[in-house]
């Protein structure tokens, strides 16, 4: 007589099942990363030139995704001009190559224009990021205006205070 209940077999048969297809799927179609991604999401993938942590920024902002990646940006700014961005995260290369991607978005950008910059900018810089990880875009570009409106914030203080 068997103690396993009837619906602990049946997940663990469907449990079985997902993990042959899976198996199935990556055998039809093996990834090779060098080749299936254009120069651009690689120097974004691989590149940690931006990543650092700043601990007294002008503007900071963070997201976690519910994939559980989290993006964060720095930004340095003086008289109202961005001197520097920087980005920390907790995960994959898809976020890492986003979060690159948004910094060399805002070069040349005035203030107002860092607004305009959206994920759809972030995957066409990247060009080949994966429709599945179009989220990673998101997030990144999401935390960056999160730093922008930090800093504006604290710009609007500012003035308030020294009535400039």
């Amino acid at each position: 007589m068997s103690t396993t209940p009837p619906e602990s077999k049946i997940q663990k048969g469907l449990v079985k099942a997902q993990v042959e297809m899976s198996v199935l799927k990556m055998e039809q179609k093996k990834i090779d990363f060098w080749q299936d991604h254009s120069l651009e999401y690689l120097e974004m993938a691989l590149k940690h030139d931006y990543q650092e942590r700043v601990t007294h920024a002008d503007g900071y902002g963070k997201r976690t995704g519910e994939c559980g990646d989290t993006v964060e940006f720095f930004i340095m700014a003086t008289h109202g001009e961005i001197t520097s961005i920087s980005y920390d995260i907790d995960g994959c290369v898809n976020t890492n190559a986003c979060a690159n991607a948004v910094i060399e978005l805002t070069k040349g950008k005035s203030m107002e224009a860092l607004w305009s910059i959206t994920h759809e900018d972030v995957s066409a810089f990247l060009k080949t990021l994966p429709s599945h990880e179009e989220h990673c875009a998101q997030l990144a570009v999401g935390a960056f205006y999160l730093a922008l409106r930090d800093l504006e914030k604290k710009r609007e203080t500012v003035q308030e205070y020294t009535g400039s």
